[in-house]
């Protein structure tokens, strides 16, 4: 039985104001543009024409329509088993990072390829520079731990034009480290941005989508399939969300006068005590909480930044006020 509230406008009506997906799918001009989703619409139970949102191949043809009509991409594909994430929500974080740019340049968002974003965790799909880069023009630098992901997501950009000298892929060799080893001596990003891996084993990851299972009553077999796909590396880390962003504070502080702001999705509230913890030991001088919500799921962004408003100002006019 598809999950009722993903198409709902209600659903929607949370999103940010910019995002593109705040009101319901319009599955007829989808079906229209990708005639690949066709056969994943139906009609469902509350007499919505919908998908079945726990089968990852309806969501991978949904995902695929959504990034043609929208964001101008033509060709999207990856492999089986990796993170087909929910487009709207990733949508989300990029216009509350485009928020947050805008907040410290006088309410204006900087725009184009002076912009620089570093991607931590890219994935296979791709999904936050294909945003950034449509949206805003914002340059990528990806990168993830995963060569297959890598490969992937560089094939993405090779097969679309549009994307075209704006995105920048790298592997990263070392499982635990986030910023080490990836950037290149001087190099500046205004931002970074990251989806942690919230889970602390596979085990916990699987009970997690068991439950989700058991909620939609979709259960078929004794290996749980997550609706949205996802490696290891992409779901759990040792010592869950709270040790990957204790890690990832403590190497910010090496690059602070390298990065402007350094961001971060939260999943779990009961991360945030120890992270502030953390950011004010390290010297932050400016923590901000930003609220998301996607009808009843409840996540949050985590931002800090080292430069104080004196460094933010030179920063600003140093990089963005050419435009």
């Amino acid at each position: 039985m598809p999950q009722p509230l993903k198409n709902s406008a209600a659903d929607k009506e949370s999103l940010h104001p910019r995002n593109r997906h705040r009101g319901r799918y319009d599955f007829p001009q989808l079906v229209q543009n990708s005639p690949e989703l066709a056969p994943f619409v139906a009609v469902n139970a509350h007499g919505d024409t919908s998908i079945d949102f726990a089968n990852p191949d309806a969501v991978k043809a949904l995902n695929r329509a959504l990034l043609k009509q929208y964001y101008g991409i033509q060709l999207w594909d990856i492999p089986a088993g990796y993170l087909a994430p929910p487009i709207p929500g990733r949508a989300d974080y990029v216009h509350y990072l485009a928020d947050l740019l805008g907040s410290v340049n006088d309410g204006v968002v900087p725009t184009g390829k002076r912009v620089r974003v570093l991607d931590v965790g890219v994935g296979a799909n791709c999904i936050y520079p294909i945003i950034g880069h449509r949206e805003y023009g914002w340059r990528f630098i990806g990168t993830d731990v995963d060569p297959v992901a890598i490969r992937v997501a560089k094939q993405i950009v090779a097969n679309n034009s549009v994307l075209t000298g704006a995105v920048e892929l790298r592997l990263q060799p070392s499982s635990t480290n986030m910023f080490v080893g990836i950037t290149k001596p001087k190099e500046v990003f205004d931002l970074t941005m990251c989806n942690p891996p919230f889970h602390s084993s596979e085990d916990e990851a699987e009970a997690s989508t068991r439950r989700k299972e058991h909620n939609l009553g979709t259960s078929q077999g004794p290996k749980p399939t997550p609706n949205f796909g996802g490696k290891p590396s992409e779901l759990w880390y040792p010592g869950g969300e709270a040790t990957f962003l204790w890690r990832m504070a403590t190497e910010s502080a090496l690059f602070r006068e390298e990065c402007l702001w350094f961001t971060a999705l939260v999943s779990k509230k009961e991360t945030l005590p120890g992270l502030y913890k953390s950011l004010q030991k390290l010297g932050a001088t400016d923590v901000r909480t930003i609220n998301m919500a996607q009808g009843q799921k409840i996540s949050r962004i985590v931002a800090w930044t080292y430069l104080d408003a004196e460094k933010q100002r030179a920063w600003r006019e140093k990089r963005w006020a050419t435009q």
